[in-house]
């Protein structure tokens, strides 16, 4: 049997493991903002670059959430901790998208049938209200304006069980939007998909319709596994 001789950490796997272990010790405790960037950067004595690397390794498993604006901060006090929460919040993403492809796509093939000009009207409203927030990149404006649009969809069926149905759902389609969109610049084409959806249902194309929705939850649907 072949022995590998064991390998030095890299700068950047020193600089995580030492986070991770003053998390563990509640040097940082959960919900606390780390200290800014160039403070962390003179306490390890590292780059920016090495510092961020070390960053972005935890915020992917989970330990860490960096927002713009807010800074980042500790989502939980350990590793083990953090992927077992990554897991169960990631199996609650899908059941959710999962539960929007059937009501939003079928919402949009009605609505295409039977949507008026009121529809349309508070549809494009909606809709303008996104572009706005998308240019002045304020998500949380985005995020209210995103889902005004789907409702507004939903209410342009004409059909009141699903309209209901939807409205019982709001909680967990502002979690869905919220867990898709983290940042405005990186969903440049999200708005591109809401105009094709919107001109589609202007046109009454049902089947164009149904096919965006479809097309883009099973996107989302995928990414998420």
């Amino acid at each position: 049997m072949k022995i590998n001789k064991p390998k030095r950490l890299s700068l950047v796997e020193q600089v995580t493991k030492q986070i991770e272990d003053l998390i563990h010790q509640n040097y940082w405790q959960v919900g606390e903002k780390l200290p800014p960037e160039k403070e962390l950067m003179e306490q390890f004595d590292v780059s920016r670059n090495t510092l961020r690397e070390a960053v972005r390794a935890l915020v992917h498993v989970g330990l860490l959430e960096t927002k713009q604006g807010s800074g980042t901060i500790v989502l939980s006090s350990s590793v083990f901790g953090a992927v077992l929460t990554k897991y169960i919040e990631q199996r609650s993403l899908l059941h959710i998208l999962e539960v929007r492809m059937a009501l939003e796509s079928e919402a949009a093939s009605l609505a295409a049938e039977r949507r008026t000009d009121d529809h349309l009207s508070k549809m494009e409203k909606n809709l303008q209200a996104c572009e706005i927030a998308f240019k002045q990149n304020d998500l949380a404006a985005y995020l209210t304006a995103d889902i005004h649009f789907h409702q507004a969809i939903v209410e342009a069926s004409e059909n009141s069980l699903l309209i209901d149905l939807y409205s019982t759902f709001s909680d967990s389609l502002y979690y869905s939007v919220e867990q898709n969109i983290s940042d405005l610049q990186t969903n440049q084409d999200e708005q591109k998909i809401h105009e094709q959806l919107f001109y589609a249902i202007k046109e009454q194309q049902v089947t164009k319709a149904n096919h965006i929705v479809r097309s883009y939850l099973l996107k989302r649907k995928e990414r998420l596994v």
